[in-house]
């Protein structure tokens, strides 16, 4: 299978294309689509974030979990959503988190794809999910490929600050090589658990002063 992939993500990941669990992924898609059941995000956009966010250009990532399953709602980027949908209640308390924690107005969007163009690297653990299915596609395979992701992260490049919200992105640290990279975790922001740890944890900022500390630009959080 010829997968469509940024230039430099596919030259640091070619060899996953043609192992076993790969190719697993890739038929398991097919046949869930030819069994009718609707995939999200669209095909062209499985790979959004690899897109946005060049491997030489990574300098945050935030890890979630799996694509929105509602109906319009991915997009490929973790937490985001396409213009004009409401963010959902997630995304809503991240921007809390960002008003209170930079002094930045509530966004009336919520596509972070400003941040992913930044170096924000917008990563889901499942690049894909089954309409109104939350983490239906958990077994596909995709957690291999997307661990694989933060290994090579982890190995050949220096200084990136990983957001880990919540014990499923926090049960990735042990991929990460810490005398290299910063490390933040706090309380996934869903409204479940935000008020254990999330609001207030002040990551967006601890994440530039790493940056700046490094000789890398900060990230511009604002959004429209």
């Amino acid at each position: 299978m010829e997968v469509q992939l940024e230039a430099s993500w596919k030259n640091e990941l070619h060899k996953e294309f043609d192992k076993p669990y790969f190719q697993q992924v890739v038929g398991f898609l097919k046949k869930e689509r030819a069994a009718g059941k609707v995939i999200f995000p669209p095909g062209r956009l499985i790979f959004n974030a690899f897109e946005c966010t060049p491997f030489s250009k990574v300098k945050v990532v935030i890890l979630g979990q799996d694509p929105y399953h509602g109906k319009g709602q991915a997009h490929g980027l973790s937490f985001s959503v396409p213009e004009g949908m409401k963010p959902p209640p997630s995304l809503v308390n991240i921007f809390k988190e960002l008003q209170a924690d930079m002094g930045i107005d509530l966004p009336k969007s919520g596509n972070l794809e400003p941040w992913a163009l930044q170096g924000v690297l917008l990563l889901n653990a499942s690049l894909t999910v089954e309409e109104n299915d939350a983490n239906s596609h958990a077994q596909a395979g995709w957690h291999i490929f997307t661990d694989e992701v933060i290994k090579h992260l982890s190995m050949h490049r220096n200084n990136i600050v990983f957001m880990l919200w919540g014990k499923f992105a926090q049960n990735k640290e042990l991929l990460i090589d810490a005398t290299k990279h910063k490390i933040l975790k706090a309380a996934h922001p869903s409204p479940f658990s935000a008020h254990s740890g999330f609001l207030g944890c002040k990551h967006f900022s601890k994440a530039n002063e790493w940056l700046k500390e490094h000789g890398e630009k900060p990230i511009d959080w604002q959004l429209m």
